[in-house]
């Protein structure tokens, strides 16, 4: 059960996701100002920065709205919280992800006027080949895995550095470079930049992870079949802020 208003919620999750896509964003065009002739010092430089942000994001806003900033995440809470009547609602799930998409579009467009682009510059970083989308599987079925482990083991407290941590070295040891998240995935088609992804290639990035969502829903059962009882404790468990 849920202490604290959607509307807040769903400004937590909108905010936070805005300044992950920023984060994400930001971090890649600075990478390409700095190193423009070494593309593994930019990714290097790219997910130090995007591990740190997404770390110090749950921690400022896991206590409003749980911190998912990923509808994957709050759809996994949705569905895996049903027979124990914790998590999200359908209501709170389509919420959740209008904000996250929404903030995410946001996102580019603020790190593209901070480095004085365009607000809108589309993406024409094609990302298109199966292996990509693979190592999207990949790389969301374990965000899920590792999120959901955490809440049911009693750990969710760690969730700030594990996921932070999770993201950063699946920045390398993915082929997609870990997206991982449909709103971020988005969000990224909005810039022209390191971090970008073209408009085309964005729906086979999203059933990718789509089917990373199953795939680590089904995981997650086999390993936890009482994952459900623990849907309110991802990614921090919401508490009443006054």
């Amino acid at each position: 059960m849920h202490l604290i208003s959607l509307r807040r919620r769903l400004l937590a999750e909108f905010l936070g996701t805005a300044l992950l896509v920023t984060a994400v964003v930001g971090s890649g065009i600075m990478a390409s100002t700095l190193s423009p002739h070494d593309v593994g010092l930019q990714l290097l430089e790219n997910s130090v920065a995007t591990a740190f942000a997404l770390g110090a994001l749950i921690l400022t806003f896991g206590p409003v709205s749980g911190a998912h900033f990923n509808p994957v995440v709050s759809a996994a809470d949705w569905f895996l919280g049903r027979r124990t009547r914790s998590g999200l609602s359908a209501t709170e799930l389509a919420g959740y992800t209008v904000a996250q998409v929404v903030g995410a579009i946001g996102g580019s467009v603020l790190a593209n006027l901070m480095f004085g682009l365009d607000a809108v510059t589309i993406s024409h970083r094609q990302r298109s080949a199966g292996h990509l989308r693979l190592g999207e599987v990949v790389a969301t079925a374990g965000l899920l895995l590792l999120i959901f482990a955490l809440a049911r083991s009693g750990r969710a407290a760690a969730a700030p550095a594990a996921v932070g941590a999770y993201i950063g070295a699946a920045y390398w040891f993915t082929s997609s470079t870990s997206f991982a998240n449909p709103a971020v995935t988005v969000g990224r088609a909005f810039t022209d930049t390191f971090a970008g992804i073209a408009p085309a290639s964005v729906p086979g990035f999203v059933l990718a992870q789509a089917a990373g969502l199953l795939a680590g829903t089904g995981l997650l059962l086999a390993l936890y079949p009482h994952v459900g009882s623990a849907a309110d404790d991802v990614v921090m468990a919401p508490e009443e802020i006054r």
